[in-house]
């Protein structure tokens, strides 16, 4: 499946696995290049920028095919020293980096001037206009569904993806609720030039979560999230556990961040992941979920999106157009 997105970047397939803290390891980032998709290493998730170097390193070990790395820039009370990770990016040869959170314009002169294409995740079509204004190369638009923040528009992606779409030049890819073949066919038809899956890919052999919580993706529904931090104006989507249950009743009470903030701890979430401790803390997961009924390699999950899209592109779509020309002879 060729696209404007695949062209760019120089991928197989129009499929993305984009950065999530804890989850964008090496092992999962090259089994995504291997299996003809683009994966991001998540920059954040390494300790130090020489860390990161050495993540990248390994995973140059695992493939000889193309794959990126996020950097997420938030606002923090002790914010991490976001030049020196991108120094290590550059210094690294990466030549594909996804950029989330605030705007990126400080740091795409560096990257452009190393010969590195970005990828912009947005929330809303106004920061992804802003986004190609800049001079970012593609943007992943991110509707309502998505895990993580959403953003505070609450648009879902049958609206947001066309509307980004038919506003922007440069290529779009289609976030959030999308976790098969049924989805990318569905986002390619609304104009996108490829998907992104968080969720999904979390939910893999390879992913480097605990089982356990994979486990529980494949048992959970499109009910089971939570969204938090909403009374904050930084909504985020998460899963339902004990915790993120405590947190949504507190808010509703009336909260500053400090009386949550010792529920929220990216520490704990962390022990989620590493641990399979479900209600150690909270952990992202968008609703997605209720499309997931297996733990699949990351191989096997692309290789099927890619065929049963095929399928119904030639097949039922095909089959309806048929008989519409058929009707109207």
């Amino acid at each position: 499946m060729r696209t404007r997105f695949t062209e760019i970047f120089g991928v197989e397939h129009p499929i993305v696995q984009g950065g999530m803290m804890w989850v964008g390891r090496a092992e999962l980032v090259a089994a995504v290049a291997e299996a003809g998709a683009l994966g991001f290493i998540t920059a954040l998730t390494q300790p130090t920028p020489e860390d990161l170097v050495r993540e990248i390193e390994r995973a140059r070990e695992l493939t000889d095919k193309p794959f990126g790395v996020n950097l997420t820039i938030l606002p923090s009370i002790n914010p991490p020293p976001y030049a020196e990770y991108r120094q290590a990016i550059i210094d690294s040869g990466v030549k594909i980096v996804e950029t989330a959170g605030f705007n990126p314009a400080d740091h795409l002169p560096h990257f452009k001037d190393a010969g590195i294409k970005v990828i912009h995740k947005c929330t809303s079509v106004r920061h992804a206009v802003k986004a190609e204004r800049i001079g970012v190369d593609a943007v992943s638009i991110d509707g309502f569904e998505c895990a993580g923040h959403p953003g505070e528009d609450d648009v879902p992606g049958l609206i947001l993806i066309p509307a980004a779409t038919s506003k922007l030049g440069i290529p779009v890819i289609a976030s959030g609720g999308i976790a098969d073949s049924r989805g990318l066919v569905a986002a390619l038809a609304l104009g996108a030039d490829g998907v992104n899956m968080g969720t999904r890919f979390m939910c893999t052999v390879e992913s480097p979560v605990a089982h356990e919580v994979k486990e529980q993706i494949v048992r959970n529904t499109e009910l089971d999230t939570k969204l938090i931090f909403r009374t904050l104006r930084n909504t985020a989507r998460v899963a339902t556990n004990a915790v993120s249950e405590e947190v949504v009743e507190i808010e509703s009470r009336g909260a500053e961040f400090g009386d949550i903030a010792h529920l929220v701890a990216g520490a704990r979430g962390r022990k989620v992941f590493e641990d399979g401790d479900l209600d150690a803390g909270i952990w992202t997961a968008g609703q997605s979920q209720g499309l997931i009924h297996d733990i699949p390699t990351v191989g096997e999950l692309v290789d099927r999106m890619v065929t049963e899209a095929e399928a119904v592109i030639t097949g039922r779509l095909n089959d309806i157009a048929g008989a519409d020309r058929t009707v109207r002879a």
